[in-house]
């Protein structure tokens, strides 16, 4: 009778990982590589290199938990989602704070965690992570300009044309946050070198002034286009 533990062998530093096969499962993506002749019976092992062994915890936390590090709690007080606080003081798990993003050697560069795991998500077939992984994205604050622009470069490159909500997510973020990034060197150069991204800002952009015009022309509208920044 042979094992039902899989083994996988993650990352350019090759990180083991172990997980039940009827986990993994859960995903289509593992699910056909299991089924498949690929996968010897005796030697179950699964070698993903291009992958992110940080990112690819957090999706096993998933597929585990229904979660990953932090976990999106809902606050009943105030009747909002916020991601958990971290307990450095708990000797149970161990967990401190973590950082918002995480260096992808297949960009080079650092990137938000959260794109990097709709993205994974995206590839192994789990809709519902990512849903998960952009509300935890919309909680996040205080980004650089430059960490945004790369990770929705990032997103662009790993999700198909027909994604409505990453790329929706980072088009919205760059339109309310413009006064900054009008400012940015970082999107200057970004802009200059152009891309799919930027065209579709651009028609975004037209979208929101046609909509603030449309409500400015009202005659039941009281706001102007600067009461709506």
């Amino acid at each position: 009778m042979t094992s039902p533990i899989v083994t996988l062998c993650i990352g350019t530093e090759q990180r083991l990982f172990a997980a039940h096969e009827d986990v993994l499962s859960l995903s289509p993506f593992f699910s056909a590589i299991i089924r498949s002749q690929f996968l010897e019976s005796l030697s179950k092992r699964i070698t993903l290199l291009d992958e992110t062994p940080e990112i690819f915890s957090s999706v096993l936390e998933y597929l585990y938990k229904g979660d990953y590090y932090p976990r999106l709690l809902h606050n009943k007080r105030q009747d909002r989602w916020e991601l958990e606080a971290p307990d450095d003081d708990d000797p149970m798990t161990g967990r401190g704070a973590v950082e918002s993003t995480v260096y992808c050697h297949t960009a080079g560069q650092q990137l938000l965690k959260d794109t990097l795991v709709y993205c994974t998500a995206e590839k192994y077939g789990l809709d519902e992570l990512k849903r998960l992984a952009l509300r935890k994205q919309g909680l996040q604050s205080g980004i650089q300009c430059a960490t945004i622009l790369a990770s929705a470069r990032f997103a662009y490159a790993n999700t198909p044309d027909s994604d409505s909500k990453l790329r929706a997510h980072y088009l919205a973020l760059i339109i309310r946050s413009r006064a900054t990034f009008k400012r940015s060197g970082t999107m200057q150069m970004e802009m200059e070198g152009g891309g799919k991204l930027f065209f579709d800002l651009f028609v975004a952009m037209c979208n929101h002034m046609d909509d603030i015009s449309s409500l400015t022309k009202s005659p039941t509208s009281t706001k102007s286009p600067r009461n709506l920044r």
